[in-house]
């Protein structure tokens, strides 16, 4: 066999074994959203945003509202919490720190968080805020949240200013701007739609989080948007429904995984959709 047909072979393996993996994850990946929905859709009604997470043994049907109010002020608190902080920190690392001791330390110690457990990041709460104050609350929730938020916002942020072309910062001193000017007008402004995409992306990954939220926010069966108290959600509410005897408590966690599951793939396209705009 020549060199031409043995690569030509050695091409077509390959293919077909690529081909052959990616079906086998299209698969899982399509009967679990399948899955999802034919379970989830069955639970759906307007009870379901309207009422409050029903006790053991309900005659009435119960709703997920106060667990969907709960999981949208924990997750939007800990977004606000966590993306101003990891921007900035990204830009230090684009912008300053991409050869100095610190900026190396402070890379190694955000990949080593972005990589962490999230529950580890539970339980670190926990010891040092839920364990002192002697209480579980949402704001101990959100908190854990933004812990998550944080690694992603930094690498997301500095990879997209670490695009922009060291040139076009060049031309800006050229024309006597400041530093603080060439970032703010010239690096973060090309930038904005990508660091966009990677708060997203964040959002996506906390939006599902159950393991801090049992050490943190734990859960409320009444409504109770009070930060200092425990507070609602749906992930730890789909946690402790799906594993109960109960058949109306199974239907509102399906309900809930299909809430979860359909907000989590409408942030990933829609930061698909921006990241294809910017390139």
């Amino acid at each position: 066999m020549d060199l031409h047909r043995r690569r030509y072979l050695v091409n077509r393996i390959a293919l077909t074994l690529s081909l052959a993996a990616m079906a086998f994850g299209l698969v899982w990946l399509l009967w679990i959203l399948w899955t999802t929905f034919r379970l989830g859709v069955s639970g759906l009604s307007l009870d379901l945003f309207t009422k409050m997470t029903p006790p053991p043994g309900a005659s009435e049907p119960g709703g997920l509202a106060n667990a969907i109010a709960g999981s949208l002020v924990m997750v939007g608190l800990g977004t606000l919490v966590g993306t101003p902080v990891g921007i900035l920190a990204g830009v230090y690392l684009a912008e300053y720190g991409r050869f100095n001791w610190l900026g190396s330390v402070t890379r190694f110690i955000n990949d080593v968080l972005l990589s962490a457990p999230s529950i580890v990041i539970g339980l670190f709460v926990y010891a040092v805020y839920v364990a002192q104050v002697g209480s579980f609350s949402g704001l101990a929730g959100a908190l854990s949240l933004a812990l998550i938020v944080v690694p992603v916002v930094v690498r997301t942020t500095e990879n997209m200013l670490l695009l922009v072309p060291d040139s076009l910062r060049e031309a800006v001193y050229a024309l006597g701007a400041h530093k603080w000017q060439v970032i703010m007008k010239v690096t973060i402004r090309a930038s904005k739609a990508g660091i966009l995409t990677g708060i997203l992306l964040a959002v996506a990954r906390i939006a599902g989080e159950t393991a801090p939220l049992l050490f943190t926010a734990l859960s409320n069966q009444f409504w109770s948007m009070d930060l200092g108290k425990p507070m609602a959600n749906l992930p730890v509410t789909i946690f402790k429904f799906a594993m109960s005897p109960f058949t109306d408590w199974q239907s509102l966690a399906w309900a809930g995984v299909f809430l979860i599951t359909l907000g989590v793939l409408a942030i990933n396209v829609a930061a698909r959709v921006l990241f294809r705009e910017k390139r």
